[in-house]
């Protein structure tokens, strides 16, 4: 007999049961049990009552097995269209306000207009598919548009060898292919809004996830056009201006001034000063740079000295910061730094 249907002859057995109980009858983990409970309370076949270790679960009542999952799905013609109304009518249809709290509505909606906003302006796509859900956990929106693909959009606007090298500009923040229309902040902010969140284009998926604060690339197969999909826990305490306040801080007039790289995303192995200067290529917009190096096994000298000593000269008024330095690198950028300060 599968778990799920054990679970749900326990359940039938008892007008309640908890979670101890059927860990106990199982023998299985608790993060195993919770993922078959989250699955059948979605489905509509069990319900889940109580709090923290109060919590009771029992066979679900209702005639309809599965609960009302809040759903929308529509193709829309690009001209013209109004990315605020688009929402606005969503919002009303699925009875947003009363489905999520306000910090995550707030998120929901920042993330929705910006990403059918780029659909709008930068696709050159007849058409866009929008599919919207809420479930019992979590809200979640995907975006397709069948135009010229963001990457490959981004590579041509920059003059970049290929779409992969996008990859690294989309994610410094300020990159947009409309500067007289757009600052390029809407793809950065919604991606540290968001719990995941993935752009997939072409040959190419770039995934962000909070959750794990952690950015992922993989290869797919050919996708035309440009497919966003986003996904928000329901319960989430993100707050929309903690997002803006950590990287468009008061200190700064509210403007986006600072930015975090993830330095792995170019290379894992940094050796040249020409693998440097490309990934500091446009960072001189920001204030404040957070280089990240998770992931970043070994640096070379000429790589740190392109970017703390001619960077860091070119540009003194730019704080640069580091994260997550691996023990064995960080002497090289030790010394860098030591031997500039003495300079």
């Amino acid at each position: 007999m599968k778990t799920r249907d054990q679970i749900l002859d326990i359940l039938a057995g008892a007008p309640e049961v908890r979670g101890a109980e059927l860990l106990k009858r199982l023998q299985i983990s608790r993060q195993a049990l919770n993922v078959h409970l989250k699955d059948l309370i979605a489905s509509g076949r069990v319900v889940k009552e109580g709090v923290t270790k109060g919590v009771t679960y029992r066979i679900s009542t209702q005639k309809k097995r599965r609960p009302p999952v809040s759903r929308f799905s529509r193709k829309c013609p690009l001209k013209g269209l109004q990315e605020d109304r688009v929402f606005e009518e969503i919002a009303l249809l699925m009875n947003l306000e009363a489905q999520m709290a306000k910090n995550v509505a707030d998120i929901v909606q920042y993330a929705f207009t910006e990403m059918l906003n780029n659909a709008i302006d930068h696709s050159r796509s007849a058409t866009c598919k929008i599919d919207f859900a809420v479930d019992p956990y979590k809200c979640v929106f995907r975006i397709r548009d069948f135009g010229v693909g963001l990457f490959r959009s981004i590579a041509a606007q920059l003059h970049l060898a290929d779409e992969r090298d996008a990859l690294g500009e989309l994610l410094k923040g300020k990159t947009t292919t409309i500067p007289e229309k757009h600052t390029g902040e809407g793809i950065f902010f919604t991606s540290k809004a968001a719990d995941i969140i993935s752009f997939r284009s072409h040959a190419i998926q770039l995934s962000y996830d909070n959750s794990r604060r952690d950015v992922f690339v993989e290869e797919k197969r050919f996708l035309n056009g440009t497919d966003v999909s986003f996904s928000i826990s329901r319960k989430s305490k993100r707050q929309l201006s903690a997002v803006f306040a950590e990287f468009a801080p008061e200190r700064h007039g509210y403007r986006f001034e600072k930015t975090r790289v993830l330095v792995k995303m170019f290379q894992r192995d940094y050796v040249s000063r020409s693998e440097a200067r490309r990934m500091l290529a446009g960072l001189d917009k920001f204030k404040e740079i957070d280089l990240d190096f998770s992931g970043v096994v070994s640096l070379g000298q000429g790589f740190a000295d392109e970017v703390f000593r001619v960077f860091g000269r070119a540009h003194p008024e730019i704080i640069i910061r580091t994260l997550h330095l691996n023990p064995t690198i960080e002497p090289v950028i030790r010394h860098v730094v030591d031997d500039n300060m003495q300079a």
